[in-house]
């Protein structure tokens, strides 16, 4: 069965939001750090083309504002502003009136702000700590101890491990009240490990399903008629980083599988070594 990683596939459960844009322009530190690495790459490339589109045409729009060669043409305003938007300037072409200085001059500061900020905006990308955390495709119910008990397996997909890992498993239910009024609630689930000292290879999260459990009764038409998604909330301090990693993850309706429980992914091998296939993370085996 193949993993999925963080980032790689989007969520089976997905939640449609009406009366909002994905996309808020009024805030583009947020947009630029939220899309994709070629969606940002070409997002500044738009935006540079845009910039020296506006200023070429205002060079061409008056005849002697740019010097240099026996005709000015749009292709070469395009140029001249691209070479004055990155304030290279090759000497080649050059304001020709006040009015060609004048809008040179605003040009200037437009590409410094611009370079100013793809720089920021680059760093943020690039420094943003991130988990890297391998997830089981599905989460599993299955007897432990005797006690029917929900588990949900995650990997160390990083070579040095974490330290202080923690994490919090909420459960999203339908409910009916007597009124008939339906409602989504969330049940903080109790797990039998809450927090690890150090998170190197994979860790199995569990919560007991008895009387006390928001989930008691649990079965495939219990799933479905409650709606059922989990949510996995992982904290975790990485060393190497000095800095403190983050993710959130879910798993719908389809994603739970009873009856069923993980396959080994961690095993010894003749050296006495142990090693974790986290390809075998999500794989999964019924119950015997």
């Amino acid at each position: 069965m193949a993993r999925r990683v963080h980032g790689a596939a989007p969520p089976t459960y997905v939640v449609t939001k009406k009366g909002t844009s994905r996309f808020d322009l009024r805030d583009p530190y947020h947009l630029a750090v939220r899309i994709s690495w070629p969606a940002f790459i070409l997002l500044l490339i738009g935006v540079n083309l845009a910039i020296n589109v506006m200023f070429a045409t205002l060079y061409f729009a008056v005849p002697g504002s740019i010097t240099g060669p026996p005709e000015i043409g749009p292709l070469e305003a395009f140029f001249f502003s691209f070479e004055t938007l990155a304030t290279v300037g090759y000497g080649v072409m050059s304001p020709g009136n006040l009015y060609g200085h004048a809008i040179a001059t605003a040009e200037i500061i437009c590409g410094m702000g611009f370079t100013a900020i793809l720089t920021g905006l680059t760093f943020v990308r690039f420094s943003r700590p991130r988990a890297k955390i391998v997830y089981a495709d599905s989460v599993v119910i299955t007897a432990y101890n005797g006690k029917p008990t929900l588990m949900l397996r995650i990997g160390n997909a990083r070579i040095d491990p974490l330290a202080d890992a923690g994490a919090r498993l909420t459960a999203l239910l339908f409910e009916r009240t007597e009124e008939g009024q339906g409602y989504r609630h969330s049940h903080d689930l109790r797990l039998r490990t809450g927090r690890l000292p150090v998170f190197s290879l994979t860790w199995t999260i569990m919560h007991t399903i008895d009387e006390a459990s928001p989930l008691n009764g649990i079965d495939p038409d219990w799933v479905r008629a409650r709606n059922l998604v989990l949510f996995l909330n992982f904290e975790a301090r990485d060393p190497a980083l000095a800095a403190t990693v983050h993710d959130v993850h879910q798993y719908g309706p389809d994603d739970i599988e009873c009856g069923h429980r993980y396959v080994d992914a961690v095993s010894t091998d003749a050296d006495g070594r142990v090693v974790a296939d986290l390809s075998l993370i999500g794989a999964t085996e019924p119950d015997q």
